[in-house]
């Protein structure tokens, strides 16, 4: 079949790829660069997705748990196993036993999982993991272990996996709109025509077909994610909770340096993408409620942010849920949603529904 995928991030990349290995003659068409957009702002993770345990979605992160162990045997060279640091304080929200037993069911949905198991740490083990954390309140906490990655440059790997796999990737060719009989209409107003079109375009996936004059079954609530880069090296990687809240932030190794993040917060499409002011000192604020060594903005070297796509059934607006939905209208099959570690696993699932 000839096949059209309308997006350059890593879901649609890996959607080409899966495509274009089982025979079909596959085009990716991007508006800017492959790679450039919400795929490679990420907090540079491959994980299951601890905090989704909570809202009960264990097939999620029995999926992304298996995505993850596959991605990090996919390419070593630009993955590896991250040790992550589970504090826990007096004040915590989430008391000793209620982790324990989530780390336990980490453990059992991780199979047999090539990563070490958690283990529950004391107070002194803590200390000698991360010197640096405040001490006071600290009653122990936890080790587990999640995957890491360059996002940028692992999704180039792919995407250098699907031209090797005879796709063609068209970058800086915006599609204008689509049909459900198979034709699309560049920016330019070039018509083209395909067995099938693939709208995998993540955060303007709903805005392609409204644009298109289709109804969407799901909406999508757009939210930023924006990260700091600050200078001094992480001692270890850390899951905290933010102060005043139940919100999980992350305090990563990057590069030598200490990556920050990541927020939350809604915004229109067409608004810059950039941390903003109250991000940084929201993220500031939240490290140093847990570090004896404060950070200021003059620490930071780099900040990045990107959009994400939150998935809504358009019946039941109220409900918001992160995985991924699919809507099929003739020979167009689009995509709400969808998370990196679980790409591939996506582009599996878009291929059954193809053949």
């Amino acid at each position: 079949m000839r096949i059209a995928v309308i997006g350059g991030g890593i879901n649609g990349l890996c959607s080409a790829w899966r495509l274009a290995k089982s025979g079909d003659d596959v085009t990716v068409f991007e508006r800017a660069r492959v790679m450039e957009a919400t795929s490679a702002a990420s907090s540079k993770m491959l994980h299951g997705g601890l905090r989704y345990l909570e809202t009960g979605q264990f097939l999620l992160v029995r999926e992304a748990l298996r995505e993850r162990d596959a991605w990090l045997a996919r390419a070593p060279r630009l993955t590896r196993p991250l040790p992550i640091l589970l504090p826990v304080y007096r004040s915590s929200r989430r008391p000793m036993w209620m982790l324990a037993v989530g780390m336990k069911l980490y453990d059992l949905l991780a199979g047999k999982s090539r990563l070490p198991k958690s283990e529950a740490l004391t107070r002194e083990q803590v200390v000698t993991l991360a010197p640096t954390l405040k001490t006071d309140d600290l009653l122990g906490g936890f080790r587990y272990h999640d995957g890491q990655m360059d996002d940028r440059r692992l999704g180039l790997w792919v995407a250098e996996q699907c031209r090797q796999a005879g796709v063609v990737i068209k970058e800086r060719v915006a599609v204008g709109s689509v049909s459900p009989d198979g034709r699309l209409t560049l920016a330019t107003g070039e018509p083209l025509a395909f067995d099938q079109i693939l709208n995998i375009a993540g955060p303007w996936a709903e805005k392609l077909l409204t644009d298109s004059g289709i109804e969407p079954r799901y909406r999508l609530d757009v939210v930023r994610g924006s990260h700091l880069v600050v200078a001094c090296p992480c001692e270890h990687a850390l899951l905290l909770e933010v102060p005043g809240d139940k919100r999980i932030f992350f305090v990563l190794p990057w590069k030598g340096r200490t990556l920050i993040g990541t927020t939350e917060v809604r915004q229109p499409l067409d608004a810059p993408i950039a941390c903003s002011d109250e991000e940084t000192d929201y993220l500031l604020k939240a490290y140093n409620h847990f570090h004896s060594r404060p950070i200021s903005a003059a620490d930071i070297v780099e900040t990045f942010a990107g959009i994400r796509p939150l998935v809504k059934s358009a019946g039941d607006p109220t409900r918001a849920r992160r995985d991924y939905a699919f809507q099929r209208n003739g020979k167009l099959l689009s995509v709400f949603g969808g998370k990196w570690t679980t790409s591939l696993a996506l582009a599996d699932k878009l291929k059954r529904r193809l053949h």
